[in-house]
């Protein structure tokens, strides 16, 4: 008799190949990569431990489980801004969750879903700000980055849902659900959270290059075109008060102006007039 392939296997299989092809084209961040990497060893540890009874991978499953709010939240940021050196804090969930299983498992029916509802909660409320709180993803992508997001949190909240309803029915009596709430809701989430990160609309795009043109071009005089975007720069830069925001970036301008960073980077400002 030949052993059956239960959803969640088959979804870690097509997760595991999709991040391998994302890793060869070399078109994504490596943190896309790695978040659908471990979404696929989540996947794969639901089917070993619930469908195959591979017991002794229990373990690792809730420290899994823990890496995965804090990825996303990371990547999010990472296509908003630099990550600041305080990221490593996001990743100390790990540990919570390991001192947890040795100390008391139990927790663990907490930590989890809350830890997906909170890191959830604020990837939702962070991509409302629009397209400026995302201003290293593609510039066509316009506000369907910030839709992705939203739903990548949805799908973190949902995931902790599942887990809800898998305690809930152990404790209404309904031990057989858990196995059909398990493979259909969390292989589900999964699936949906991997789908997402292959999105377009959230992959980012290198600066560096605008950055490196716009210092290593020769001054030239500004063109017509030049002239125009600057006027259009003034502007903005009266009517939105943009110069009094601290954490202002070519990269924000540009998408205000609906221009790619290296054009504006380019532009060449006239020379200005020694005061007397």
């Amino acid at each position: 008799m030949l052993p059956s392939l239960p959803l969640p296997m088959f979804g870690a299989f097509l997760m595991g190949f999709l991040a391998l092809q994302m890793l060869l084209a070399r078109e994504r961040s490596v943190l896309l990569v790695a978040l659908l990497a471990l979404c696929a060893v989540q996947s794969a540890l639901i089917a070993l431990v619930q469908h195959y009874e591979v017991t002794a991978l229990r373990f690792f499953q809730p420290i899994v489980a823990s890496v995965i709010p804090p990825l996303v939240w990371i990547t999010m940021c990472r296509l908003g801004a630099t990550v600041t050196s305080q990221f490593w804090v996001h990743l100390l969930w790990p540990i919570v969750a390991l001192v947890a299983i040795l100390v008391q498992p139990h927790v663990l029916d907490v930590m989890i879903p809350l830890l997906y509802i909170g890191y959830g909660t604020v990837i939702v409320l962070r991509s409302l700000k629009g397209a400026d709180a995302l201003p290293h993803v593609r510039l066509e992508s316009g506000e369907a980055s910030g839709r992705v997001w939203r739903w990548i949190g949805a799908a973190l909240i949902c995931s902790a849902l599942v887990d809800v309803a898998i305690v809930a029915a152990i404790i209404a009596g309904f031990e057989a659900w858990r196995g059909w709430i398990i493979g259909a809701g969390s292989s589900g989430m999964l699936l949906m959270l991997s789908a997402l990160s292959l999105s377009r609309a959230i992959s980012d795009v290198p600066e560096k290059s605008a950055e490196t043109d716009a210092t290593s071009q020769p001054s030239q005089s500004p063109t017509p075109e030049d002239a125009v975007i600057i006027a259009r720069l003034d502007v903005l830069m009266e009517e939105g008060r943009l110069y009094l925001d601290p954490d202002l970036t070519l990269t924000r301008i540009a998408r205000k102006l609906g221009l790619p960073s290296k054009t504006l980077s380019s532009v060449t400002c006239p020379p200005k007039l020694p005061s007397v």
